[in-house]
């Protein structure tokens, strides 16, 4: 059977099951483990089980349970009611400087827990109606905590950036560094936005009234709240690059943080490490599944040989190697409206990478705009996850409508921050460089 009736085969079933409502990890795992078989026969699985084995061995695989762990922790300590109310007393002068601290602390809370939705929520439950009371307009505030609920997976750690190099061998600790400079030029970027928008139109995002904006001792006081939070991205972050431990035994550093945590504001229940343990050992079994998913979907279409025929279509796009770059950009991009962001993963990452090397970029460089874009697909319609996060915590009169059409302006500076980046590489390739 010819390669092209082979592909069509293999992602029309792919699409079938799909539609059928089946998860896509099963779905991916189940047609490739089928099509192994009749393209090669049972000895086939033994390619699989190998790299599959090869993986479990890895000593970076410990990490995701540890990072999960520590999120789930640090979810109900408290640490993003006190970080809220110190930036509510330093930035409630300013025009949509209730936004601007939103802001901060979602990029405080992503380089503390490294998934997308602990700040969603956290920041959904306690700024979006502080913000609604003072007369912040709706889209405005729904549409902050949306995208900066999304850094989560780009400010290290970054279970994602671990996935991420599980798949295409990079290292871990150079996506870690790699997502630091991009993290900040986002928020740059958006806090650029917020300030000229509540310039020009001020109703979107007043400034609090005097009494409300607190004593200089109240400001200095409320400082006491980043203490923990810094010293847990110290400890993380701090350690990495300082060469004293692996991104592995950082995850362990950060779990000891997180416990620290919990104990100075007295949260630390057994209820809550046992709920904690409970929800890490369900997300680390699903992750599991994922990478074996993984091995089975990279093994069927090496061995189908349809790595040519997508390189051979790839070289038809106009533009050279910059046009395959945009164009695969485009694909990640749709997929990320209607998929979840492992799943398009999964699907990409073993067709795109060896294209990404052959034609010479760096894939750490290019693992940054792919995690860019699975920020942006947490936020867009129909069924970006932070949209339902969001949703669950809102008050009743807030929509789905309102919500969804919140992300556009913010949509459009991720995209702006991908093409500087597409532009100007180093921004996400020089710390890299510099600690490793």
């Amino acid at each position: 059977m010819s390669i092209e009736i082979l592909t069509l085969l293999f992602f029309g079933s792919l699409l079938f099951f799909l539609i059928l409502g089946l998860p896509l990890t099963f779905v991916l795992g189940g047609v490739s483990v089928i099509f192994l078989y009749f393209t090669w026969g049972f000895d086939s699985f033994y390619m699989v089980a190998t790299q599959i084995w090869g993986t479990m061995e890895s000593f970076t695989l410990v990490a995701i349970p540890l990072f999960v762990f520590m999120a789930m922790v640090l979810e109900r300590t408290g640490v993003a009611k006190d970080l809220y109310r110190m930036m509510h007393l330093w930035f409630g002068g300013l025009r949509g400087g209730l936004a601007i601290g939103t802001l901060v602390i979602c990029a405080v809370f992503a380089a503390m827990v490294g998934i997308s939705g602990a700040a969603v929520v956290a920041m959904g439950t306690i700024a979006l109606p502080s913000m609604l009371e003072r007369g912040y307009d709706r889209k405005m505030a729904l549409g902050v905590i949306n995208t900066g609920g999304g850094w989560g997976i780009l400010i290290p750690p970054s279970i994602l950036m671990i996935l991420y190099a599980l798949i295409t061998g990079v290292s871990v600790g150079q996506m870690f560094a790699a997502g630091i400079m991009p993290g900040i030029l986002l928020m740059v970027l958006t806090v650029i936005y917020i300030l000229v928008r509540s310039t020009l139109q001020p109703h979107l995002a007043p400034a609090l009234p005097p009494e409300e904006r607190g004593t200089w001792p109240e400001k200095f006081q409320a400082l006491k709240s980043v203490i923990l939070p810094i010293g847990v991205v110290f400890m993380v972050l701090g350690s990495i690059i300082g060469g004293i431990t692996t991104p592995t035994e950082a995850a362990a550093m950060g779990v000891l943080g997180s416990l620290i945590s919990a104990a100075v504001y007295r949260q630390f229940k057994w209820s809550i490490l046992q709920e904690a343990a409970i929800r890490t050992f369900k997300l680390t079994g699903m992750i599991m599944w994922i990478l074996f998913a993984a091995h089975a979907f990279s093994a069927a279409y090496q061995s189908m040989g349809a790595q040519d025929l997508i390189e051979g279509l790839m070289q038809h796009i106009p533009g050279g190697p910059w046009g395959i770059i945009i164009a695969m950009m485009v694909i990640v991009f749709i997929l990320a409206m209607v998929l979840d962001p492992v799943g398009i993963m999964l699907i990409t990452l073993p067709v795109f990478m060896p294209i990404v090397k052959s034609l010479g970029f760096d894939p750490i460089w290019f693992g940054i705009l792919f995690v860019i874009n699975m920020e942006i697909g947490y936020k867009t319609p129909p069924f970006g996850f932070n949209l339902f996060y969001l949703k669950g915590v809102v008050p009743p009169g807030i929509t789905m409508k309102d919500i969804y059409t919140s992300v556009v302006p913010f949509v459009m500076i991720e995209i702006l921050a991908i093409a500087i980046i597409m532009v100007f590489p180093k921004i996400a390739t020089w710390l890299p460089g510099v600690f490793f």
